[in-house]
């Protein structure tokens, strides 16, 4: 079970590559939130979806990191997924949206402004994936500011 659950939150390895494991982790992002905005195309049957990535992202992140003996392992990108996925709810599609979203949630991710890195410091799997969902959350905002702002 342990290869497994390191397996689900390593993105099937992909935590473990050498250079970018969080940028192709939010790739991975990008092909899911394609896949669930096709079956799920209601809101509420999305929002179900993200709330339970989310909470299993949550727990196995923080199993994985018990496992591997480090906080917020960089191995660990299931946090990556729920965040963007979370970036783009009630977004509608478009490339520019999608493209818009994942360097706003790359660069949020990154930089981690207005102090995000203190969630951090909670315990567990809420430290690994909480990061990421304020990242989702300011990206989502954003997203919503430019649609309304811009029309796009």
């Amino acid at each position: 079970m342990r290869k497994a659950h390191v397996l689900v939150a390593t993105g099937l390895g992909i935590g473990n590559l050498p250079w970018a494991p969080g940028t192709l982790a939010t790739l991975v992002a990008v092909i899911l939130y394609l896949v669930f905005r096709k079956i799920l195309p209601e809101p509420l049957s999305y929002g179900i979806m993200l709330v339970l990535f989310s909470g299993m992202a949550i727990w196995i992140s923080g199993t994985v990191e018990k496992y591997l003996g480090k906080k917020d392992s960089s191995a660990i990108v299931i946090d990556e997924m729920a965040g963007f996925l979370l970036a783009m709810f009630l977004v509608p599609f478009s490339v520019r949206m999608l493209i818009l979203g994942f360097i706003l949630f790359r660069a949020f991710d990154i930089l981690k402004p207005f102090r995000m890195d203190r969630i951090e410091n909670l315990p567990g799997g809420w430290g690994v994936v909480g990061d990421d969902l304020a990242a989702g959350i300011l990206t989502n905002i954003l997203l919503h500011v430019s649609l309304s702002m811009f029309g796009w």
